[in-house]
């Protein structure tokens, strides 16, 4: 099983994603969220310690990945993995991915707001410009196995109970109820396997800003003054001209 999602780790909710997944997977067993950094229990597609973290465990096997839709491995294309792709309001994905650069030393430097929503909007970030990535993976040819969800619908319970039924398992109204709560975000933030307080400073340095900020929906109105979410809304606006899927924050 494998599940995508646009821009950063902390952006459009692929830490509650490595969450939610293996609770999910595995009847509600809280043991892997609990002993096991979560780059090890739905390890990263795109780095190298998949392979060696996969190696011979038997399916399903859960893995995360940013990569838009064209660059997936080719025997995805062929293969009966289900997708889950989380999109979220990519002002809020902006703002997200800012205080990621501020923290991450393998990032460059995000100079000021200002100058990082023009990177973002011409797509000078890592896995390109956001319009392309969503675009990419409305993609007909996997139309039976994936999952779309929005960071905004992340109503826990009912977002566990649509993956549940998607992935084909069975939760009881128990399991459900353990599952959402245990994913709340304030409990995330504090679960050393899931917030990332694990890796070295020099790598990510907390005290800059912590991995796991906010977990909010709205935070861009803190961000954005009124000339860049005008500039900033009708550049996004334009590159989705066509298209036939609409998103919740698109009347805001």
């Amino acid at each position: 099983m494998a599940m995508s999602h646009n821009h950063n780790c902390l952006c459009s909710g692929t830490t509650w994603m490595q969450e939610i997944l293996p609770l999910i997977l595995n009847g509600g067993d809280l043991t892997p969220v609990q002993t096991m950094p979560n780059w090890d229990r739905v390890p990263w597609l795109e780095e190298t310690r998949a392979a060696l973290v996969l190696g011979d465990s038997p399916p399903p096997r859960a893995m995360v990945s940013h990569w838009p839709y064209h660059l997936m491995p080719p025997s995805f294309y062929t293969s009966k993995a289900k997708v889950i792709y989380v999109t979220r309001n990519p002002k809020d994905v902006a703002v997200s991915s800012f205080h990621y650069h501020g923290m991450a030393s393998f990032l460059d430097d995000p100079g000021t707001f200002d100058q990082f929503l023009d990177k973002f909007l011409s797509g000078q970030v890592m896995f390109g410009k956001w319009t392309d990535h969503v675009k990419s993976w409305r993609n007909t040819d996997i139309e039976g196995r994936i999952l779309y969800m929005t960071y905004e619908e992340m109503d826990l319970r009912a977002a566990v109970l649509r993956m549940a039924q998607f992935l084909g398992r069975e939760l009881s109204p128990d399991v459900l109820e353990k599952v959402a709560n245990h994913c709340q975000f304030n409990n995330m933030k504090t679960n050393i396997m899931s917030n990332y307080s694990l890796v070295p400073q020099d790598i990510m340095d907390s005290s800059k800003s912590p991995f796991l900020r906010k977990g909010t929906t709205g935070d861009w109105r803190n961000h954005f003054n009124a000339e860049q979410e005008a500039r900033f809304s009708a550049i996004i606006k334009k590159e989705m001209e066509g298209t036939s899927f609409t998103f919740p924050w698109d009347d805001e």
